[in-house]
């Protein structure tokens, strides 16, 4: 019964927005999203070497027009996000740069950097979720830099291998499906795609992680800041464009890092959200948790007392560990 959450009512509804609201404003949360944009801006060309540099070996083996053919879903994808300029100027362009050398740099130190280099907004982000659930000391800092760059390692393999299979699959369906019904899910399911991955992120990014269903309303509110804020940006872009007014050559890159701020900025607020619902509504450990603290304190028995009754003693270890020992 003391894992049931009560009903809410406009009561806990006004806490939890206050809440969310001023801890935003304590974690600085437009400083953070300005980090956030910082280093994603800079982790896009690694992140495009990596991926397309390890698809030069994996895509031919589905067919010679693999490798392109991703290519074009990632500019189309980029278009549903950001304005003409940035894909133009900035995306397409570095694929194609990266296209023409990304099976020789795999093999090279340069491609090793790259997955350090790339990491640093997955850490950013990281970074941000621990301290909006108040988190920071669970876990060291450099520990958690390193876990970054395995969060970056396991995405950028799962790219791999998935990116041959999402230009595969469309292929298969469109001989089944018309395609008016592909064009009409096209967009739910990119929405879908990217709920689901700021779930993941939010998940795998706490060193004591909450329960899945708990992390729906943040990833829900993130998804929806990122996508209004980026159509009002691109509406406001190309306002701007039609009044004659211009960054020069400065204008591009201040696009695209803006299209980055609202991103850190939309996941920082689903975080505190998160938060803001947990310290209304504690959850209950998830099961991996209690799993975690059950084998150390196993682990602690075993090394000092042999006796038979250390198993009898399991629980009472369990309640009187701290919580930050986890």
């Amino acid at each position: 019964m003391s894992s049931q959450i009560p009903k809410p009512s406009r009561h806990h509804i006004w806490r939890v927005t206050r809440r969310t609201l001023s801890k935003s404003w304590d974690d600085s949360i437009f400083s953070e999203s300005a980090q956030a944009a910082f280093w994603s801006a800079l982790s896009l060309p690694p992140l495009l070497l990596g991926m397309l540099g390890s698809l030069a070996y994996v895509a031919p083996l589905f067919g010679p027009d693999t490798l392109p053919a991703i290519e074009h879903r990632l500019v189309t994808m980029a278009h549903s996000f950001f304005s003409d300029n940035v894909v133009n100027e900035i995306i397409k362009p570095t694929i194609s740069d990266i296209d023409k050398g990304a099976r020789g740099e795999v093999v090279s130190l340069g491609f090793v950097i790259s997955l350090w280099a790339g990491s640093s907004a997955v850490s950013a982000f990281v970074d941000a979720v621990v301290e909006a659930h108040d988190q920071t000391p669970l876990r060291h800092p450099v520990r958690q830099r390193f876990y970054a760059l395995g969060l970056y390692v396991a995405m950028l393999l799962f790219l791999i291998a998935t990116a041959p299979l999402m230009v595969q699959g469309p292929r298969k369906v469109e001989q089944f499906v018309p395609d008016s019904w592909l064009d009409i899910g096209y967009y739910p399911a990119l929405i879908g795609g990217l709920l689901v991955a700021v779930m993941i992120l939010y998940r795998v990014a706490l060193p004591e992680a909450l329960p899945t269903h708990r992390l729906v309303l943040g990833a829900m509110l993130a998804t929806a800041v990122f996508l209004i804020a980026t159509l009002g940006l691109r509406f406001y872009l190309r306002w701007i464009n039609s009044t004659g007014y211009t960054y020069g050559a400065l204008a591009t890159p201040i696009a695209f890092l803006l299209f980055a701020f609202f991103g850190g900025f939309a996941i920082m607020l689903g975080a505190e959200l998160n938060a803001a619902i947990q310290e209304e509504w504690p959850a209950p450990a998830t099961h991996a948790h209690r799993l975690r603290r059950w084998l150390k304190s196993r682990t602690g028995i075993g090394n000092g007392d042999d006796t038979d009754d250390a198993g009898a003693n399991c629980a009472p270890c369990v309640s009187a560990e701290p919580v930050s020992s986890s």
